[in-house]
Formats: structure tokens, C-alpha cells, sequence
């Protein structure tokens, strides 16, 4: 793709956010348009986990990809920070996945020799697992400690985004609800809540609306939305030394003494609500995993909507049906993860006409004329 010096990014999440920042720090004019306030989609319900060795933990090109990307969260972290001048929580202080059933201990061995030249996990028995993390329930059988994982506040790290993007001229149109993109000359247009949006390239990174806005002469993206609910606890024990993952749910200890649990994975469409059927399939599987949370309260129920695909892989790359359009959306639960890495493949394909060879897996054409 030739260089653009005005692009429309379509979606405020962290990769909407990161992709603009990255943009405009390069010399690109930049506007992002969404309907909602900035973070406000699946990002506000993210628990902000960055473990690629549990979320895709066999040798797959989403494994590659969110390795890649983790290497580079101090730098992308550290740049938000600096352009922001916002503090934002991040900590790799490892993870710890736990085995209840002989089955999930089995997986943690097989994981643990297949990773062993890395020297970044650790296998843990049962005694030491809970002499880690004392919190744990007496049922768990083994651990397995990652040593690189961490997490970081998404909520915070795309409002230093946000503040960083508008420190180097990014402009935000919120309740801006895109509805459709297609060409117009030599680059696009993009009709949103009624008013036409001209520039000379557009980004689509509306997580589980993408496939909602017509990309005039190109199928709908097969982005499905994917609801995961969280539960936001006030912690009554000692604090969780690093996030905590079980067979059922995953434990995020915050700075403030408090602890998000996540989360359900439900394929009902696009439907927001939190249920009691969701909370309590939470409750069960973090009492489960330590009985100290039956003493903690409640602080929020969170709710968002995770943009799936049918390979379980981001899209990210140009269109072949409008050329002056990249997709970056799909990420599904790794969206906070794959931040860094997507932001830099855009930026190289449309201020540098770089092709990243992520853009071999991520490619919108394996699905496609899109």
C-alpha cells in the first residue's frame, strides 16, 4: 500500500486506540470514530491478562503472534506512559496455572516439556504451588509458573493511549456510529451517524461491529460476538502474588487489594447483559479454585463482547475488495495481548508499505474476497 497522511480509524478499544497512536506518531493525520466512549466496548470488561503460554499454549501462529507481541508491551507500555503522561498498572510478575483433575495436570506436564529449553516455566507439585500462592484451595494437584505473563489495566493503558494519540493530533468523534465504508476517488469514505468522513485510508477495528458496517462491494467480515462476563471482587485475605489461573477462571490481582475474576465464554449474539447463570458459574469455579473468595464482596459485574472468527486468528491486513482499507479486528480474547504487535504490523503497511509476515496468517483473504 502507498503512504496516506489522513486515515480514519473506526473503533476506540485499546486496538483502535493503539493503531491511531501509532499512526499519528509516525507523521500520519489521524480520526478515530466510534459510538461509544473511548474503551467503552470489550476493553472495559477485560481483565487485561497477558499470558500467551495459557491462552494459546500449543505451537500455533497464534502462539507466534502473541509471543511476539508480549516482547514488545515494556516498550509499548512505557511509550503510552511517556506520550500520555498518565501512570498506568502493569506488572509481570508471572502466572500461575493450576490443575484441580489429573487430566488438566497432565496438559501442565505436557506443556512444561514442550517449553522446557525456553526457561520460562517452571513445574510446580502441589505443595509448592500453595506455598506460591498460600490463597489456593487444597484440591489443586500441581502449577505451572510462567515466568514472562503479567497484566496490565486496559481500561487505564487505553486512556493513556487516547491522551497520547491526541498529544500527537488524533482526533476523537465519539457517538460517531459508522455504518459504511467505500471508495471515493483515490481513497475512502466513510458514512457515520449520517455525515460522510473523507480520507485517504481507512482502519476498521470495531472488535464484534465489524462485521456489522458494509464495506460497499466486500463480504461482512465472519466476526461473531462473544460474551464474557467478569466479576470485580473487594479481597478480605492476603493478596494474590500474581494473576492466577485455574481449569474454570482466572484470578487478576489489582494494586488496590482488589481481584477480578473472568471469565464465561458465551456465543449469544449481541446481547450485553450480565446473568445470574454467568456470575454464578464464576462464583463456583473461583470458590473452587481458593475458598477465601467466599469472604470477599462485590465491587461490579463487567460485561463485554469478545470479537471471535472461525479460525480463532485476528484479521488484520488490506482489503482486496477496497484497497485503501486495513482490517484490524478479530482478536477475540487477545485483544489487549495482540495490542502492540497489530499496531505496528498497520503502521508499517500504511505509512511504510511494509509487509509484516504476520500478515501471511492474519490476512482477511483466507476468508475470502474482503
Amino acid at each position: 500500500m502507498s503512504r496516506a497522511s489522513h486515515v480514519i480509524v473506526i473503533g476506540a478499544g485499546i486496538v483502535g486506540c493503539a493503531v491511531a497512536h501509532e499512526l499519528a506518531r509516525r507523521g500520519a493525520r489521524v480520526q478515530v470514530l466510534d459510538s461509544r466512549d473511548v474503551g467503552q466496548g470489550a476493553t472495559q470488561a477485560s481483565a487485561g491478562v497477558l499470558a500467551p503460554y495459557i491462552e494459546a499454549y500449543e505451537r500455533t501462529p497464534l502462539l507466534e503472534l502473541c509471543v511476539r507481541s508480549l516482547a514488545r508491551y515494556d516498550e509499548f507500555v512505557a511509550r503510552a506512559v511517556e506520550d500520555s503522561g498518565m501512570a498506568v498498572q502493569y506488572a509481570r510478575t508471572g502466572t500461575l496455572e493450576v490443575a484441580l483433575d489429573e487430566p488438566s495436570l497432565a496438559r501442565l506436564d505436557g506443556t512444561a516439556a514442550a517449553y522446557a529449553s525456553a526457561g520460562i516455566l517452571e513445574r510446580l507439585d502441589a505443595r509448592t504451588a500453595r506455598d506460591v500462592e498460600p490463597q489456593l484451595s487444597p484440591k489443586v494437584l500441581g502449577g505451572l509458573l510462567v515466568r514472562p505473563h503479567g497484566f496490565v489495566a486496559a481500561s487505564e493503558l487505553t486512556e493513556a493511549l487516547r491522551r497520547a494519540a491526541s498529544a500527537h493530533g488524533v482526533s476523537f468523534s465519539m457517538s460517531t456510529s459508522a455504518a459504511r465504508i467505500l471508495a471515493e476517488g483515490e481513497g475512502v469514505r466513510v458514512e457515520a451517524s449520517g455525515i460522510a468522513f473523507s480520507a485517504e485510508a481507512a482502519v476498521l477495528a470495531a472488535g464484534s461491529w465489524s462485521g456489522q458496517i458494509d464495506v460497499v462491494g466486500a463480504a461482512a467480515l465472519p466476526i461473531r460476538p462473544i460474551r464474557g462476563q467478569l466479576i470485580h471482587f473487594e479481597w478480605a485475605g492476603p493478596p494474590l502474588g500474581r494473576v492466577v489461573w485455574g481449569p474454570r477462571c482466572y484470578l487478576v490481582p489489582w494494586s488496590d487489594g482488589s481481584l477480578l475474576c473472568g471469565a464465561t465464554v458465551e456465543d449469544v449474539g449481541f446481547d450485553e447483559r450480565a446473568t445470574v447463570s454467568g456470575v454464578r458459574e464464576l462464583l463456583d469455579a473461583v470458590c473452587e479454585l481458593t475458598p477465601a473468595a467466599r469472604q470477599a464482596w462485590f465491587r461490579t459485574v463487567r460485561v463485554g463482547l469478545r470479537p471471535g472468527t472461525p479460525d480463532n486468528l485476528p484479521v488484520i491486513g488490506p482489503s482486496q475488495r477496497l484497497p485503501r482499507l486495513i482490517y484490524a479486528s478479530g482478536h477475540f480474547r487477545n485483544g489487549i495481548l495482540l495490542a502492540p504487535l497489530t499496531a505496528t504490523v498497520v503502521g508499517d503497511l500504511q505509512v511504510d508499505g511494509r509487509r509484516d509476515p504476520a500478515l501471511e496468517v492474519t490476512s482477511p483473504a483466507r476468508f475470502g474476497e474482503y
